[in-house]
């Protein structure tokens, strides 16, 4: 099939990517040139294990192509994608002006039939938006249909190529048939292509985000708890994983979610349900109780400290919203080097990709803040003469460092940490003071 991508952010470029892997030929659009030109060139922007193999070979091969000109990508194209930013507004509500204004555009330069899919996570009922916008200039047939995607940062290829399930809302049994054409070849082995209606497809991303939402509110909630009442909330949760009605995925309690998706898109849903004039107290619940969890470990770490954290050293390992991933996005790590500034304190820190991201986000910091942020070349040389660790991405390479140079690195063998990597024990015979979430504080004898 002939199909375009319009918008090359992280969903449109894996999206495009993987589409054209199956043999189809896809051309991805976007505004701005210099984006365009880089991707011709062959350089990818973002930070995903697996894309680059795909995004070359199929560059090669002459099945993916990059260009700025909307007409030019959508003309002979069977297919087209909608994978555009839907940030949230003053209100919380996602914006949806890329989308329509794209839409807007497509009605005008359409010549013959074309399906239109919403990629993008948008709120219930931007298909019947999205037509009425293409529809106020088109002169041909047209469907627009809504096609979440469920992409997780880090496995996003895998998730694609071997997608647990494709969900695809259309009432029109045309563009039914043409979507199941294309995502035939990824379900091979036989998950479902679910169709439903469109109302109930966009509905489907929110509900799908907000539930996981939930269960790492509820686990950081319960790792709380567990600290006060004694018990430990690793073996709490291989207990309640072990069932299999509850499942063992998304259980682990930490310092909060972060990332493109959950925040925005429980945000979103709780937004929708206030216009539909329904009280969703679980979610604003949650949105509670992240908000609280981004600030946790700096909490405990004043309370070993003390309020001010003038002339203390910090080493951070892990600036990512999660491993295997550049995007800083709403990641705690923002909010504790903020918090950690504003205390007086100095930081070092490491990522494996984030680091150049967070140099950039926190650019229009004052002079005097700013020369107390600094990066290391790798995760030991951030620990060097730091007065304390503090541990925000749980990246594989964090999970098993040479604890005696760790040790000897640190004016303190003192840990605190938000990703709980470590065995309690192993800390305790390291001799180190060693601060996780929702178990109890080894303290050094």
């Amino acid at each position: 099939m002939n199909i375009a991508v319009v918008g090359t952010g992280y969903v449109g470029l894996v999206s495009g990517t993987c589409l054209s892997e199956t043999g189809n030929n896809v051309v991805c659009v976007d505004i701005d040139a210099d984006k365009v030109a880089r991707l011709k060139a062959g350089q990818i922007p973002i930070y995903e294990p697996g894309l680059e193999v795909l995004f070359q070979r199929n560059i090669k091969e002459g099945r993916l192509h990059f260009t700025t000109d909307l007409e030019y990508a959508i003309k002979d194209a069977k297919l087209i994608f909608l994978a555009l930013p839907t940030p949230p507004g003053e209100d919380g509500a996602a914006d949806l002006k890329y989308v329509l204004g794209v839409a807007d555009q497509l009605g005008r330069i359409m010549k013959d039939y074309k399906v239109i899919i919403n990629k993008s996570t948008v709120p219930v009922g931007t298909a019947e938006r999205t037509t009425s916008a293409i529809a106020k200039n088109a002169t041909v047939e047209f469907d627009v249909v809504s096609n979440p995607e469920f992409l997780r940062e880090g496995v996003a290829v895998d998730d694609f190529m071997k997608p647990d399930r494709v969900v695809v809302g259309t009432t029109s049994e045309r563009a039914r048939k043409l979507m199941e054409e294309l995502y035939r070849p990824f379900v091979r082995q036989g998950n479902p292509i679910i169709f439903m209606d469109e109302r109930s497809s966009e509905m489907t991303k929110y509900a799908a985000n907000s539930y996981l939402a939930v269960r790492i509110s509820f686990m950081n909630e319960l790792a709380n708890l567990c600290e006060k009442t004694g018990a430990d909330v690793e073996t709490v949760r291989q207990g309640m994983g072990s069932d299999n009605r509850i499942g063992k995925r998304f259980l682990f309690p930490g310092i909060g979610y972060g990332g493109s998706c959950f925040p925005k898109d429980v945000q979103a849903l709780a937004m929708t349900a206030e216009e539909n004039n329904y009280d969703f107290k679980i979610l604003k619940a949650v949105m509670n109780v992240n908000e609280i969890q981004k600030h946790i470990l700096v909490e405990k770490i004043i309370s070993y400290y003390g309020d001010d954290l003038s002339g203390k050293k910090i080493a951070l390992w892990g600036l990512a919203f999660k491993p295997n991933t550049d995007d800083i996005r709403e990641a705690p790590a923002l909010y504790i080097i903020e918090d950690l500034l504003n205390a007086g304190a100095e930081i070092v820190a490491y990522d494996p990709e984030g680091m150049s991201n967070v140099q950039q986000y926190f650019s229009g910091l004052p002079a005097e803040k700013k020369s107390k942020l600094n990066f290391a070349d790798n995760y030991y040389k951030a620990a060097e003469g730091a007065d304390f660790l503090a541990i925000l991405t749980e990246w594989t390479e964090f999970r098993t460092p040479d604890f005696s140079k760790v040790k000897s690195s640190l004016k303190e063998p003192v840990i605190f940490d938000g990703r709980n990597l470590y065995d309690l024990e192993d800390m305790k015979r390291a001799g180190f003071y060693y601060n996780s979430i929702g178990r109890k504080t080894i303290t050094i004898q």
